[in-house]
């Protein structure tokens, strides 16, 4: 099946299921609850959508949830798709293309995030305002796809200035100590090397993790505005010592669920 096929066919199936949005949130490791949150919320499993890949990641639930949040029609990606699985960056970022298909003009991407920044701590809240793309891959590399956008898209303004205001001050009427900072997006599946920390906080880095970027891109070259928010659930390897597991990463997102919650629901709240 041809890609464009499978994005439309994928798009429909999603539309007759649970129909479309005004805003799209992609949920991170440890996160997945928050679509809990939603009214008269319906799902759909992703085996069930035509030409959707499977997440396999524990604590990614797999499947699109659409309902009502703080007065917006929202769609929920509870469970998102690594490259690190062995997916192509067209089955990483289909669902991106299905959202804007659908006519979704924002999206809300978050992660677990290992901290780079010393300052930062686990449990921190972290604005994206910028990524480093160490991955050596990016989900525009082959035919371009004129329908969503041009070949050679700006990304000077990645994560949308006026969304990113817009969280600010959320965070600070909710007193969330919302920190800033740039996203490195390494391919994993292992966690980086104290001497990759090292080199990723020389190059400007604050955070670094195994998602987010690829569907960042996409997102902007399909003409979406995109916020991002990472959950610093660990602290990277060799700024503090002790390991790092997968365990830990979920135990803090769970942690931290409530100010997740709240800072998301009130910049929803207050979006145009």
């Amino acid at each position: 099946m041809e890609y464009m096929e499978r994005i439309e066919k994928a798009a429909l199936a999603v539309k007759e299921a649970i129909g479309t949005a005004d805003v799209a949130v992609i949920l991170g490791s440890g996160l997945g609850d928050f679509g809990n949150e939603l009214e008269n919320a319906q799902e759909i499993a992703y085996s069930d959508i035509p030409g959707f890949p499977h997440a396999t990641v524990k604590g990614h639930a797999g499947k699109l949830i659409c309902g009502q949040l703080a007065g917006k029609q929202v769609m929920m990606m509870s469970g998102r798709f690594h490259s690190y699985e062995g997916h192509s960056m067209e089955d990483v970022t289909l669902p991106i293309r299905v959202m804007a298909r659908l006519g979704i003009k924002k999206l809300i991407v978050t992660n677990a995030a290992g901290g780079v920044n010393t300052d930062f701590s686990a449990g921190a809240l972290m604005l994206i305002t910028d990524f480093i793309n160490l991955s050596g891959k990016n989900p525009l590399v082959g035919e371009n796809l004129d329908a969503f956008g041009p070949r050679f898209p700006d990304m000077s303004n990645a994560y949308d200035k006026g969304l990113r205001a817009l969280a600010l001050e959320c965070a600070k009427e909710l007193k969330i100590d919302l920190k800033q900072g740039v996203y490195c997006w390494m391919s994993g599946p292992c966690y980086e090397t104290p001497a990759e920390i090292r080199m990723v906080r020389i190059l400007g880095a604050d955070a670094v993790g195994m998602s987010t970027v690829p569907e960042t891109i996409v997102a902007v070259h399909s003409g979406m505005q995109v916020l991002g928010v990472s959950c610093i659930t660990n602290m990277a390897a060799g700024v503090l010592d002790q390991p790092i597991n997968h365990e830990e990463v979920m135990e803090t997102g769970r942690r931290v669920r409530g100010d997740f919650a709240a800072l998301l629901t009130r910049v929803m709240e207050k979006m145009n």
